[in-house]
């Protein structure tokens, strides 16, 4: 071993190098820096460093957190095989607010890695061209990892939560879940993924009516018109759907209702119905997806009522 790595030399030199690892260097990495295994087991019996795995060595004895843990997942799985992908892949690309509690790590069908503590495998039938970021700790893309983290989520609330807070977050545009949702593999609902994204797409407004429009039938409403106009004092508006013999207005909130001044206009909308004594109600589309019969319990209700009020 080169005398340059002995004591204090070596250790200098890994603290250096583990800094872009968050205070871990793999096996690989230190042999890399003239560091071999008789050094190493040096520092851990006289506990300078500590071993987190078979390949994860911390330079350091306390805990791990953060991306140290992201590297210890993908070095204790297999470097050459394996990429945070999921819920931990769209958190590294920096999704805020979205966590199953567990590190998500893929690796291709076939591979035979090793079971690793706290970390969740998760086995591709194949990986899509360039689908791994390899600058930093390996990742696959957002767009991909997020169809993954909903394909893999315990419920379907779940599944449209992580999707809308990709987009809501800017981690990948519908367009680009429409345009890999195809091509990947999906192992669970991937029906309602793909309806999710059709919702997620801008000009789904009409789409959301038609499905309002069906579930009216099933629970015995008579069908509303749909995209009535209204002339106001600022113009004229056009709303979703609307029961116009009884004053019910419904509307139906796609993705671009988050959008720029999409709410103000809302706003001015709701405030004109509500100004001329109309009553109205609000659905999302993905939540029309989720709790339907709660949404149109509201519905029956609100057209129950007026109805009454008219007719008396």
């Amino acid at each position: 071993m080169d005398r340059r790595t002995n004591g204090e030399g070596r250790r200098a030199t890994a603290e250096r190098a583990a800094k872009i690892y968050e205070g871990v260097l793999s096996r690989d990495v230190l042999r890399g820096l003239g560091i071999d295994r008789h050094g190493v087991r040096s520092e851990l019996r006289a506990k300078r460093w500590k071993a987190h795995g078979r390949q994860t060595i911390a330079v350091h004895t306390g805990e791990l957190s953060g991306q140290a843990l992201w590297w210890r997942a993908v070095w204790e799985v297999g470097h050459r095989i394996a990429a945070l992908d999921g819920a931990t892949a769209l958190t590294a690309a920096g999704l805020k607010g979205f966590t199953t509690g567990a590190l998500e790590v893929s690796v291709p069908h076939g591979s035979r890695p090793p079971p690793v503590a706290d970390v969740r495998q998760r086995t591709v039938i194949a990986r899509q061209s360039a689908e791994v970021i390899s600058v930093g700790v390996p990742r696959v893309r957002p767009a991909i990892a997020a169809l993954r983290a909903a394909s893999w989520a315990v419920s379907d609330r779940q599944a449209a939560l992580v999707l809308c807070m990709v987009v809501q977050q800017r981690l990948a545009t519908p367009r680009q879940l429409d345009d890999v949702v195809a091509e990947v593999a999906l192992l669970r609902r991937r029906p309602f993924i793909v309806r999710v994204i059709a919702d997620l797409l801008d000009g789904a407004q009409a789409l959301g009516e038609l499905d309002f429009a069906a579930l009216c039938r099933a629970h015995g409403l008579p069908e509303p018109s749909r995209q009535v106009v209204r002339t106001t004092s600022t113009g004229r508006i056009y709303l979703d759907v609307a029961w116009e013999d009884i004053g019910l207005v419904v509307e139906i909130d796609g993705a671009q209702h988050r959008q720029g001044l999409a709410v103000t206009d809302d706003n001015l909308r709701q405030n004109e119905v509500v100004i001329g004594d109309e009553k109205m109600l609000r659905i999302d589309l993905v939540g029309m997806r989720l709790i339907a019969e709660t949404f149109m319990e509201q519905v029956c209700r609100a057209h129950h009522q007026l109805s009454a009020r008219r007719a008396g």
